[in-house]
């Protein structure tokens, strides 16, 4: 089994929204589940200056099987940009879609969160809202095949999403507590876990 997640990374981008997700995954690339940053330009620049040279390229999100929409602080930037947005497709009948804080922005952009409870950070809400989207005061929601998540290190649930519903919970559990705190590992697991029970509004089949 090969599944290719695209995590898409653009410049301002936020260090702990790509990065957690990606490698928290990419705990994963012995069982063919594999991470790339993927990016509109060779070159991004987060939003303290590192700079990241992209695994992919932004088409590449079109036959990624998961895409992650990172956020940034340049986000309202990218959903003007009508050349960059239509550089890539997302198809939620045939990929799991997620996003991460201001990455909500994109997904409403795209048409993907009507009639659907989104999570975002504080800062992003008045703009996804402005977008028509109902915001709830949660760190995860998952409706079907799309999810958001809201506050950077919420990002550790949509890693554990993508890797349930991908390889299933036992290695999704494994992921989350090799990266766990070393004593708070088990409460860690249960927490994420309950999360994401709590967060999934319209369960799915696994992919």
């Amino acid at each position: 089994m090969v599944v290719q997640v695209a995590v898409l990374t653009f410049d301002g981008f936020n260090e702990l929204d790509s990065f957690i997700a990606a490698a928290i995954i990419n705990r994963c690339r012995r069982d063919g589940l594999t991470a790339y940053i993927t990016t509109p330009t060779p070159v991004v620049t987060s939003m303290n200056g590192v700079e990241v040279t992209g695994q992919r390229p932004l088409a590449f999100a079109a036959e990624a099987d998961v895409v992650l929409v990172g956020s940034g602080i340049r986000t309202r930037d990218v959903i003007q940009d009508d050349d960059l947005l239509g550089s890539f497709s997302l198809d939620p009948t045939r990929q799991l879609i997620g996003s991460q804080c201001s990455g909500a922005l994109v997904l409403a952009r795209l048409g993907l969160l009507e009639s659907v409870q989104a999570c975002t950070d504080a800062t992003s809400r008045p703009w996804v809202e402005a977008c028509g989207v109902e915001v709830v005061d949660a760190p995860f929601r998952a409706v079907g095949n799309i999810a958001t998540a809201g506050g950077c290190l919420a990002s550790q649930y949509l890693a554990a999403w993508v890797i349930g519903r991908t390889l299933g919970e036992e290695p999704a559990r494994a992921a989350i507590d090799y990266v766990a705190p070393v004593g708070e590992k088990r409460e860690t697991v249960d927490r994420v876990f309950a999360v994401l029970r709590a967060g999934d509004q319209r369960p799915a089949a696994r992919i």
